[in-house]
């Protein structure tokens, strides 16, 4: 499917007053569990045009993990899929949906109202299931009546945008919790920056929308700058390991934004399959999700960028909701492995235990910045304790970092990972 900017303006305004119809205002939570598809996204810019607040659940979680979520945000509107695609085998969805709700009910003083399905797998008869009166309905019935235009409801910037849950040490997912000016203006900056945007560049994002890349750097960056956007709903598998560079080569991808843990994967795959496609489009190449080593660098530099494309490594967390530390291309110089400086008006440094300077220590962000999370849902306490109470008034990433002899900072991974495989050795 392709849209352009003013159908994807039109299919947002008919859906956000198809909630608005069901009784979603502002402020409201509204529960999206859908895969890779332009609906996902039309959903929650609905979401956000009325001031209902999205929780988006991966579409490969399981039920009692979107029940958990529904309960924690006391949702009433559930937006889903009959199913999806993943490698040649459809996948019900809608089935999960249900249990996770009449789960999630148990829990509750209030019910779903409304779960709104969309008809992905169509004309396969393996996919039965309920279609509860007066609360299921086809997203195709209610958008078939539902007027082209819709005002946007007026927002104060630290207003609630969505809700977008983490796992936390003790099992409890955390809801963390973005606001609307903040949130907008770094993503905005950091995808015009970073990615060096231009007029002409299609722009892909690897990650699912369901996590927080997704939701900054697939939809809300890249939106606000006009870019052109790929989004792709499938496995980099299938039907062969050559996937995503044939992708690459058939829609003229100039910007490409993955994972250190897809590139090595890819790296295991063999230099093969890159090689089969026309990779000449590509001119800067990113990586977020985890330090990347620098093995895979220097293959992904070789490799998918032919030795001749910037690479942003790029360090920040559901959290901070924008990229916080990263080269920018041309204005940096990168090293394989590090992250490099902290974007323009971001304070990052290296703190002991004591909270003193050190060259080796804990990553620690000193002042506010746009994007920063403005609680944990429902848990202030748990908020004020996660990311507080290390230091005073300085914000704790929970990663282990040091600094070289250039003043780049080289993150190291997460702390409590550090702590369990010294307690596995002991």
């Amino acid at each position: 499917a392709t849209l352009t900017y003013k159908q994807l303006h039109e299919e947002v305004c008919k859906f956000a007053n198809v909630l608005k119809a069901r009784g979603v205002q502002k402020g409201d939570r509204v529960s999206i569990y859908m895969p890779m598809i332009p609906e996902l996204s039309i959903a929650m810019l609905a979401c956000a045009r009325i001031g209902a607040m999205h929780s988006i659940v991966f579409g490969g979680f399981s039920a009692d993990s979107l029940a958990d979520r529904i309960v924690d945000s006391t949702c009433t509107t559930v937006i889903t899929c009959n199913g999806t695609h993943r490698g040649d085998k459809p996948i019900l969805m809608k089935p999960v949906a249900d249990q996770a709700i009449t789960d999630a009910e148990k829990q509750m003083d209030v019910k779903v109202k409304t779960c709104i399905v969309v008809e992905r797998v169509k004309d396969n008869p393996d996919f039965q299931f309920d279609m509860i009166e007066g609360r299921d309905f086809w997203w195709h019935d209610l958008m078939a009546d539902a007027p082209a235009a819709c005002p946007c409801e007026e927002m104060d910037a630290e207003d609630p945008l969505f809700i977008l849950y983490t796992s936390g040490s003790t099992g409890k997912p955390k809801g963390v919790m973005h606001t609307t000016g903040g949130y907008l203006t770094q993503v905005s900056a950091t995808c015009e920056w970073v990615f060096d945007l231009k007029e002409n560049d299609v722009y892909w994002c690897t990650a699912d929308v369901g996590w927080v890349t997704g939701h900054s750097y697939i939809v809300y960056g890249p939106l606000a700058n006009g870019a052109t956007i790929l989004m792709y709903e499938g496995a980099p598998n299938w039907p062969d390991r050559g996937r995503f560079w044939n992708i690459c080569d058939n829609y003229n991808v100039t910007i490409f934004y993955t994972a250190p843990t897809a590139i090595r994967a890819f790296m295991k795959w063999g230099d093969k399959w890159p090689a089969k496609y026309d990779l000449s489009k590509l001119r800067l190449l990113g990586t977020v999700g985890e330090p990347i080593n620098p093995e895979a660098w220097i293959w992904y530099n070789e490799h998918i960028g032919g030795g001749g494309c910037p690479i942003v490594d790029t360090w920040w967390q559901t959290e901070t909701g924008g990229i916080m530390i990263t080269p920018l291309p041309g204005v940096i110089t990168t090293k394989p492995g590090t992250a490099t400086v902290p974007f323009p008006g971001i304070e990052a440094t290296i703190l002991d235990e004591e909270g003193n300077s050190a060259e080796s220590g804990y990553l620690a962000i000193t002042s506010p910045w746009p994007a920063m999370l403005r609680g944990i849902w429902g848990d202030e306490q748990r908020y004020r304790d996660t990311y507080w109470s290390k230091w005073p008034d300085i914000y704790f990433p929970g990663d282990g970092a040091r600094v070289d002899e250039d003043g780049y900072i080289w993150i190291m991974g997460r702390v409590d990972d550090v702590l369990n495989l010294s307690l596995i050795h002991i």
